[in-house]
């Protein structure tokens, strides 16, 4: 496939309040999902040809020397630019050596995907968590599998994300679900979002985090309007989008007051962890001592 140059794979995070990570690594830049919502298209981000999917060169080499240099172990998150598990990683492999890295180095790994081939690594998740922290999480913004497939159309369908979470649950791997964004007029009711809180409970994955609106910046904005007008002609969402919310980045809800209210209280009926210090807590709580490192 396709390389791109990179200098740096493993960065520093300025904080730590994203799932508690402390690195951030992105393997691969581009992403086949073609997702209409997509943030990473986003223009301040400087990513062409989005859709093209792009390995970095020297990728492991770059990883093995960067968790060498660190002078403090800790927790490195994957898949919030970029998706870790997209089709060219079955045959690539990139993301399975990397995870293999992190396991010598001694890092936990958080994980975040819209992919089922996460499964195919189970075995390291549950290597990595036998000394560091461990989270994997599947993107989910509708259970629906068809209304998925217009807003989502390159990637698995919901249906195959949460048979993966259940499957990585019963293998003893910390779990959740991320259902961000929740797009105004389309998915912010009470149904959608009762139909992924059911799903997450029956999954077993511990969480679910979710906010109740959409970010929508340049670059992004003219992607996201064509791919409405797309999914949903005739319909006028893209001109309602524009007329609601101008050229705001967070796109709020006009009911998100009511539906965070809703959204809390089934997450706890349900059993369902869905404040971020919370998550962080639950899933780090093992490791408190055994993450201090320090160089010699």
């Amino acid at each position: 496939m396709d390389t791109v140059p990179a200098r740096t794979i493993i960065t520093k995070n300025r904080d730590s309040s994203w799932f508690g990570c402390d690195y951030n690594m992105n393997l691969y830049r581009g992403c086949p999902h073609g997702c209409i919502y997509c943030d990473s298209r986003s223009a301040c981000y400087h990513v062409e040809n989005f859709d093209h999917v792009r390995v970095k060169e020297n990728a492991l080499l770059l990883v093995r020397d960067e968790l060498r240099r660190k002078g403090k172990t800790g927790v490195i998150g994957s898949g919030a630019m970029c998706d870790s598990y997209n089709p060219f990683e079955q045959t690539e492999l990139v993301t399975r050596h990397a995870l293999e890295l992190i396991d010598a180095f001694g890092f936990g790994i958080s994980m975040l995907t819209k992919s089922d081939r996460i499964v195919r690594d189970a075995d390291m998740y549950q290597s990595i968590a036998e000394h560091s922290p461990v989270l994997c999480m599947e993107t989910v913004t509708t259970a629906d599998d068809d209304l998925a497939a217009k807003l989502e159309p390159g990637a698995p369908s919901p249906t195959r994300r949460f048979a993966a979470l259940k499957r990585l649950a019963d293998a003893g791997v910390c779990t959740g679900v991320v259902m961000t964004p929740l797009l105004p007029f389309i998915e912010d009711n009470e149904e959608n979002i009762r139909g992924i809180i059911e799903k997450t409970a029956e999954s077993g994955a511990r969480f679910l985090y979710g906010i109740m609106g959409v970010t929508v910046r340049d670059g992004q904005r003219e992607y996201f309007y064509d791919g409405l007008e797309r999914a949903f002609p005739g319909q006028g969402l893209a001109a309602r989008y524009a007329k609601t919310y101008g050229n705001r980045y967070y796109c709020a809800s006009r009911r998100a007051a009511s539906l965070w209210e809703f959204f809390t209280r089934e997450c706890e009926r349900a059993g369902l962890l869905w404040d971020m210090p919370d998550i962080i807590h639950a899933y780090k709580k093992n490791y408190l001592y055994t993450q201090l490192s320090f160089p010699f």
